[in-house]
């Protein structure tokens, strides 16, 4: 099941990007393709194969792990800042463009070189899995490691989450709400991944379940947003009486 839902959402990552491909050539809402195209790279280094083979690349000693936090950053940045810009959530976009979120993003960065460094890095493990068996401090440095990692990426779920919740309840378009609970389920996804240190090590599969969840609800629920808008498009061409979306694609 964890493959399936791996190789799932990495296929429509990256099926979306290609999508992209003609409209950002063009110049059009580059920012959506640059999420996607990211949300790809960052799966393609979530995965054994393609991440030991970067990694070997760079050096054998992880970099390609730390790299993949600094993706996961980014990414989760543009998609904050690009669904805060579109539902008008003024306060939301300045908690993450603003200073408190350039505070945390710095401190999510800082956080995770100083425990990358701390660490005995050396020899390619996706997921650092044989990092954390070589002794008790590295397994607990991992789990710092990992914890810090998560915590910007729950920073903007926790802030964008009320304008999601209060678009579900809204008079808005189908398709807007339906992103909106996808974005929804996805940013929940992210808050309970801060609970994977509980998580019993023969239930590790649930962390899988969790975060791919959760990577596939902001996926499809951006997919939605791009649907709408192609929907909005279609409906300027041909004028008829509906009910305007607020979302601004």
């Amino acid at each position: 099941m964890i493959d399936i839902l791996q190789w799932t959402t990495l296929g429509v990552c990256a099926l979306l990007a290609v999508f992209r491909i003609p409209s950002a050539l063009r110049g059009e809402n580059r920012l959506m393709f640059g999420i996607f195209l990211l949300m790809t790279l960052a799966i393609l280094l979530s995965m054994e194969a393609p991440y030991v083979a970067v990694d070997e690349l760079l050096g054998g000693t992880n970099i390609a792990n730390l790299l993949l936090r600094f993706v996961i950053f980014g990414v989760i940045l543009l998609i904050g800042l690009r669904v805060a810009r579109g539902f008008g959530a003024g306060r939301a976009l300045s908690w993450i463009a603003g200073k408190p979120g350039v505070t945390a993003l710095a401190l999510a960065c800082a956080a995770v070189i100083v425990t990358f460094l701390l660490m005995d890095t050396q020899g390619s493990s996706a997921g650092l899995k044989a990092i954390a068996a070589k002794d008790a401090r590295n397994a607990a440095l991992v789990e710092v490691y990992g914890a810090f990692g998560r915590l910007y990426p729950c920073y903007i779920a926790v802030v964008l989450l009320p304008t999601m919740i209060r678009t579900v309840r809204s008079r808005l378009p189908v398709l807007i709400r339906l992103a909106a609970v996808f974005l929804s389920v996805g940013a929940v996804g992210l808050v309970l991944s801060l609970s994977s240190p509980i998580i019993p090590p023969g239930m590790g599969f649930i962390r899988f379940i969790v975060n791919y969840t959760a990577v596939l609800c902001y996926v499809l629920g951006l997919a939605a947003v791009w649907a709408d808008k192609i929907r909005a498009q279609a409906r300027r061409r041909n004028p008829l009486p509906s009910t305007e979306s607020s979302f601004s694609p």
